[in-house]
């Protein structure tokens, strides 16, 4: 009795770190493209575990006006974000508040002053169930 409460124990300590796991962090560089292209920015995988994740935009940096998401695999619901720029000038929060379908695209978001140079853009969501699997986020920007 005494090893399957040791055991138990254990797995309730085992879940309780991963539903503390800091948020998912991506680096990506974006790729060489026409201006008023849309750009891949980065892409990560929405986890049960956190509620928000982050993909940071390797330098050297470059200036974008818009973003949008692309999801697949899952629907997710986007809740806010924040995006960071590269003059280290304050971060700029957006409140979403959108369902993305699964296989759908965010709305077009955009950012205040223009052109801007991205250092990172975190952002805020919850999941549609464990049922429905991990979404996929894609981040785009147009320059």
């Amino acid at each position: 009795m005494r090893s399957y409460l040791n055991i138990v124990l254990t797995a309730c300590i085992l879940f309780i770190g991963l539903m503390t796991a800091s948020a998912q962090a991506t680096v990506s560089q974006p790729r060489a493209g026409a201006v008023g292209t849309w750009r891949l920015l980065g892409h990560t995988q929405a986890k049960f575990v956190a509620d928000h994740d982050a993909i940071y935009v390797a330098g050297p940096y470059d200036y974008f006006r818009r973003l949008k998401f692309k999801v697949t695999d899952a629907p997710i619901n986007m809740v806010r974000m924040i995006v960071r720029y590269d003059d280290g000038g304050a971060p700029e929060n957006i409140d979403i508040r959108f369902n993305i379908p699964q296989g759908g695209e965010s709305r077009i978001i955009d950012l205040k002053g223009g052109r801007r140079k991205l250092k990172s853009v975190e952002f805020w969501y919850d999941t549609q169930g464990v049922l429905n699997g991990r979404a996929d986020v894609t981040l785009f920007g147009l320059k």
